[in-house]
């Protein structure tokens, strides 16, 4: 059996992160970057339709090193990112919890809880069963082993991340540094009477690219927004529940719940020409269009005042999906270079699919 562990203390072998399957290379080339900026070196590891990827540093590095490096929200394309410490392989079947304790006691580190998942693609969702009847087995044998610290503040949590049924990659989630979800994935339930599932998108984008305080205080009942090619109205439908009056926008029809709201006011328009009369607290656009079209609109919007805050989706080409979110930052760094400082936050999301959605608002 092949253990890839530290000798002592919290020393980490390189970053893992969990993305969509089929995005590994994008989600690499921005493990790359983050590595180059925290002057890390080593090499990549990603496989096509894995659902994860891999930066290995050629020797362990103490965990301090990766800087910002480790922060999930920085990445586009990742769900969840971790500094990873130790890989087990060849794990026996009938007792999978001995090596991986002892590769976490020699690591010198405790922890404040154990988490267990796997890539999110169709071959890994089939071990998901075991890691639930895994955990806490797993849990008491690392308790009785002295690795874990439940009561402690501010500990890591530990990850066990099964990419096969036999190898198991442990990492270290950082408080405020990773996602809180496990696999990254926000559970949310689609509402019976939601007219699309779009809603899922909107409603996930809020709890991912907002904090805890901004959906408290940007995010209020009485403001009024705008929803861009909103039929059939899943996105609207999103803003009302939340106490948002919409003025939507689109030259299609809106499902009969959203407009029983008595909160929506339907404008049949162009959603790249139509402009409000006032400006508004939020506008949201999940048009299909050109990612690059789409950003210089958003840019605009905010530039010019018609609204505080945005959240929208860019549409990306089947290649080059990198370098299209990198043109459409570029456009909306140069459109809002004169205006003032902006906040930026791109993710692809677990109800994205070959897209991008993003939040967009100036630095008050």
């Amino acid at each position: 059996m092949n253990q890839h562990t530290p000798a002592a203390g919290l020393h980490c072998a390189g970053l893992i992160g969990y993305c969509r399957a089929g995005f590994e290379k994008e989600l690499a080339a921005e493990l790359d970057d983050f590595a180059a900026d925290a002057g890390l070196i080593g090499h990549l590891r990603a496989e096509p339709n894995t659902g994860f990827a891999l930066f290995e540093t050629f020797e362990p590095t103490p965990l301090g090193t990766f800087g910002q490096a480790t922060d999930w929200r920085r990445a586009t394309f990742a769900r969840q990112l971790l500094p990873w410490f130790g890989r087990i392989d060849e794990l026996p079947e009938r007792d999978r919890a001995t090596p991986i304790v002892a590769a976490v006691k020699a690591c010198g580190q405790r922890f404040s809880g154990v988490v267990l998942e796997t890539p999110d693609t169709d071959e890994a969702k089939q071990r998901s069963g075991f890691c639930k009847r895994f955990t806490e087995p797993l849990t008491k044998a690392l308790e009785k082993a002295g690795c874990l610290r439940t009561s402690r503040a501010g500990l890591p949590v530990l990850h066990v991340v099964f990419t096969d049924a036999t190898t198991a990659w442990l990492a270290a989630g950082q408080p405020g540094q990773c996602a809180p979800w496990p696999m990254g994935i926000p559970r949310l339930r689609m509402p019976s009477n939601a007219p699309s599932r779009s809603t899922m998108k909107l409603a996930e984008a809020f709890m991912t690219l907002l904090d805890d305080g901004e959906r408290d205080t940007i995010l209020r009942a009485g403001q009024r927004a705008v929803d861009l090619g909103a039929a059939p109205g899943g996105w609207t439908w999103q803003l009302v529940g939340r106490g948002l009056r919409v003025t939507a926008i689109d030259n299609g029809p809106l499902r009969d719940s959203v407009m029983a709201t008595e909160m929506v006011e339907h404008l049949r328009a162009d959603g790249f020409t139509w402009r409000p009369q006032r400006p508004v607290d939020w506008m949201v656009c999940d048009m299909v269009e050109q990612p690059s079209r789409i950003a210089s609109l958003m840019a605009e919007w905010i530039a010019t005042g018609r609204c505080r805050y945005t959240i929208f989706n860019l549409k990306l080409p089947m290649k080059r999906r990198l370098e299209a979110v990198e043109q459409c930052r570029e456009l909306i760094r140069k459109r809002l270079a004169s205006v003032g400082p902006f906040d930026l936050r791109i993710k692809q999301l677990y109800h994205d699919r070959e897209e991008v959605t993003a939040f967009l608002t100036l630095k008050r």
